[in-house]
């Protein structure tokens, strides 16, 4: 088996790879990278019902990955970089040959992957870090949960400026129901459910056009999202819009949330994933 561990600032995932087959992968939180990784290995180990010699390799990748050397809990460890990883994961996931990768976290990244060519387009810093950061000072909501739930029944026609507003019809081939200006109608009867509506809306619309302007330079059509605010019911709902009147194709694979973790563990032999 070969192990994945992706660290990130706040949270680490790691996932096991076996035969082409995904181990059940888990999220372990905390804030010093060595501990994290450290824990994310006795956890998984546990969980599975693994021992450290049934291990082959162990690959990281994330912005902690620097601070671990050339040991993990007495194994050897290899590292890749971030988007590499991202890439592979992405194509492994979805079954493709080529793709743009989104990879949705505190910011955002968009990397092209084609085959074995992958290459880092950019990002953005609109992501979760938005949503926690408006939710805060327009909502005074702090936990994510407590967020999403708030915008489940929030209305985008008390925040939001539609094209319904400003026409008396279809501008083009966008529809009245299609967002003319985020926070754009912003009434004085909005409620923190509104808000945070609209605060999901206006994350997810830019990540979504960001992705199709990059799949639209490479020239294609399939966009892999990554990440764990895939999850999120308004992300599939914005995305479902934007993919349908952009010809586009998102998608989001199973273990998502686990995309670049995955890759680092299946990086050393790629060649039999793509």
């Amino acid at each position: 088996m070969i192990i994945g561990i992706d660290i990130g600032g706040s949270t680490t995932k790691i996932v096991g790879v076996k035969g082409g087959k995904i181990v059940k992968p888990l999220t372990v939180e905390a804030n010093d990278p060595i501990a994290s990784a450290s824990g994310a290995m006795g956890k998984f180990l546990s969980v599975n019902d693994l021992k450290l010699e049934e291990i082959f390799s162990v690959i990281t990748t994330g912005v902690g990955a620097s601070f671990i050397k050339k040991e993990l809990l007495g194994l050897n460890v290899q590292k890749i970089e971030e988007f590499k990883a991202l890439g592979y994961g992405g194509l492994f996931l979805s079954g493709l040959k080529k793709a743009i990768i989104v990879s949705m976290g505190t910011g955002t990244a968009f990397v092209k992957a084609h085959g074995h060519c992958i290459q880092h387009l950019g990002g953005t810093g609109v992501g979760g870090g938005t949503i926690s950061g408006l939710s805060k000072a327009m909502a005074n909501l702090s936990s994510f949960e407590n967020i999403v739930e708030a915008a489940s029944t929030g209305k985008l026609s008390n925040v939001d400026l539609s094209i319904g507003d400003i026409s008396h019809s279809d501008i083009g081939n966008l529809p009245s129901t299609i967002t003319a200006s985020n926070f754009g109608k912003m009434k004085d009867q909005a409620n923190v459910n509104d808000i945070t509506r609209g605060i999901l809306n206006m994350v997810f619309q830019v990540v979504g056009m960001m992705a199709i302007f990059a799949a639209r330079t490479q020239q294609d059509k399939d966009i892999v999202l990554s990440g764990k605010l895939v999850n999120i019911p308004q992300a599939r709902k914005t995305f479902d819009e934007l993919s349908r009147l952009y010809k586009v194709r998102f998608i989001v694979p199973n273990h998502a949330e686990y995309c670049t973790a995955i890759g680092a563990a299946i990086s050393d032999s790629i060649e039999n994933f793509i």
